[in-house]
């Protein structure tokens, strides 16, 4: 709280009219309270500073908002607030997760939406749904995926331009990360997805990785001596859905069947 100095004029001005009218003793013991009470608010104003911006930050996120929210939403948007992160100002996480891509042994691709992947699946790209008020809409923003494993090292970052629009929205990164025979890997473990929009934290969530079961077949099987090669999996099929609804809708279908 500060002291606006560009209202001490005023202020003067209206302190002297106040005095003049109280010894002047025209002015009713009642008006007269009333022209002090009206100094006092003067001089409360003058030290209080509105920011519309501060006071936009403070509203937490609306109820509406509040049921729309996944449970993971909740999880992930609670361990961000923990570590002294806060999303930017009109911008809720109604969902943040991750959509697994897998080879089925025919060679079709299926999805899979959840908090655990394999090792053995071919990919894995993240995801968040917002929920952007009117008033933070209609600019581009930084999205950035992380991917840390058990040791805590990243895996994966991906950082993409998005155009935010007023209402529900669906962002789905571009990239996947590969899972199935990728060296890099440290192992298996509990891993975590951390998403922030603009240079602050949105959601941070834990998900499980399981260890690849072909690679520890490879590892204890009997060396083969038929010289034909071993197909594990057929990566020609790769036209996955371009867009997280028709990834969701696909995956969710797959589960039902």
């Amino acid at each position: 709280m500060r002291f606006r100095k560009r209202n001490t004029a005023w202020l003067a001005a209206l302190t002297a009219l106040i005095m003049v009218a109280i010894v002047s003793g025209f002015a009713t013991p009642t008006a007269m309270i009333a022209l002090i009470a009206l100094l006092g608010v003067a001089l409360a104003a003058s030290f209080i500073e509105v920011r519309p911006n501060r006071l936009r930050e403070a509203i937490p996120t609306s109820p509406l908002s509040m049921m729309r929210m996944s449970a993971q939403a909740r999880e992930a948007s609670e361990r961000a607030r923990r570590r002294g992160s806060s999303a930017p100002p009109g911008l809720a996480l109604l969902d943040i997760g991750l959509i697994a891509l897998v080879t089925s042994p025919d060679g079709s691709m299926i999805m899979r939406r959840g908090r655990q992947v394999s090792l053995d699946d071919k990919g894995v790209r993240p995801y968040i749904t917002l929920n952007i008020d009117p008033q933070s809409a209609d600019h581009n923003a930084t999205v950035r995926f992380e991917i840390i494993d058990h040791n805590g090292q990243t895996q994966y970052v991906h950082e993409m331009k998005t155009f935010l629009r007023d209402g529900e929205m669906n962002i789905l990164a571009d990239t996947q990360l590969p899972l199935f025979d990728n060296e890099r890997l440290a192992g298996a473990g509990d891993w975590d997805l951390r998403v922030s929009v603009d240079g602050l934290t949105m959601g941070l969530l834990s998900f499980t990785t399981t260890p690849s079961v072909i690679a520890r077949t490879r590892q204890y099987a009997p060396p083969v001596t038929n010289d034909a090669p071993i197909r594990l999996q057929d990566d020609a099929d790769d036209s996955t859905p371009m867009t997280l609804e028709d990834l969701m809708r696909a995956a969710d279908k797959q589960q039902r069947r």
